[in-house]
């Protein structure tokens, strides 16, 4: 298929697709205001447009939307967070019938730095010592980090309010190589980093001497069961990581739909995938199409494929 389908309609159809993305992408927008798409497939033709597929981004607990049928698919950030919803567990009191159509392959790990000028040598000291932690983190309080943040402070029996009461601050930010948290980490302003996004903040925050913590064995078995992985991340992956450092794993990002959605309709949409992947911008960890449907390092999936996917990959040869 051609990059741009012939005729008037899809035309028209790019150009408000070119709007939106002007628009959500508006760097001066904060993350938790109107940065998120929802894609809409079906028909005009009548004095209510009659939707077929909505498909959208957003926050993990968009997948209720997907279980009550006001979005057909949705994509989340990272993998942990749907099976959570699978499980029942963290953000989901209960668990919900999702599955998954393809994972896009994004490898990336979440982290807790900490500059060795305070002394803390793991995150239960800073309970212990009430210690005033300048920490960086996400703006967005309903951002996926700031949940793994919250559930890995329950884990040590504190929240963030707790290490604001003991006097510390929170510099706040956008994305996770924002230049905010960039020209802190120079300044020596921030004691402590919690976040993702490794490539866009990492081996700053290392070469301003801040320190990678890891997590106590009761802290990990806590998060794993939730629906968190463990990874561990070789030196030489940057540049000023001198050892292995076990961290929780923050890798893919699943498009998802509800149990129900009919069989045809999901491979309808992994054969979309395929057809349109040449336009599709992918990370250095995409290995092929095949790869969406597989369990790897990079599209980690703890929740089964939807039928439909699973028919339209092991047709094809792939590994699900």
């Amino acid at each position: 298929m051609e990059p741009l389908p012939r005729g008037a309609n899809f035309q028209r159809a790019k150009m408000l697709w070119e709007i939106g993305l002007h628009i959500a992408g508006d760097p001066n927008t904060p993350y938790y205001g109107p940065r998120d798409m929802c894609i809409s497939v079906g028909s005009g033709s009548n004095e209510t447009f009659r939707p077929w597929l909505r498909m959208s981004t957003g926050s993990p607990i968009l997948a209720h939307a997907i279980c009550r049928n006001e979005l057909e698919m949705a994509m989340i950030n990272p993998s942990g967070l749907l099976t959570q919803a699978y499980r029942g567990t963290g953000l989901f009191p209960a668990p919900l019938p999702i599955r998954i159509i393809a994972v896009y392959p994004s490898l990336d790990h979440f982290v807790y730095l900490i500059h060795p000028r305070t002394g803390l040598k793991s995150l239960a000291d800073i309970k212990e010592k009430k210690f005033p932690l300048r920490l960086s983190i996400r703006e967005d309080a309903t951002h996926s980090t700031r949940v793994l943040v919250d559930q890995t402070l329950a884990a040590y029996g504190i929240t963030l309010k707790d290490i604001e009461s003991w006097g510390g601050s929170f510099q706040l930010n956008g994305g996770p190589g924002d230049q905010r948290r960039l020209d802190a980490l120079s300044a020596g302003t921030v004691d402590a980093v919690f976040d993702e996004g490794l490539p866009l903040w990492f081996d700053e925050a290392l070469a301003a001497g801040l320190r990678p913590i890891t997590l106590d064995d009761f802290a990990f078995e806590y998060l794993l069961d939730l629906g968190w992985r463990k990874y561990t991340i070789k030196p030489g992956r940057f540049k000023n990581l001198k050892e292995d450092h076990t961290c929780i794993d923050y890798s893919g990002w699943p498009l998802y739909t509800r149990a129900s959605l009919p069989d045809d309709d999901a491979y309808k949409v992994c054969e979309a995938l395929s057809a349109r992947k040449d336009e599709i911008y992918w990370e250095d960890s995409y290995t092929g199409i095949g790869q969406l449907g597989e369990n790897t390092d990079a599209t980690p999936r703890d929740v089964p494929l939807h039928p439909g996917a699973e028919k339209w990959y092991r047709e094809r040869g792939f590994r699900v």
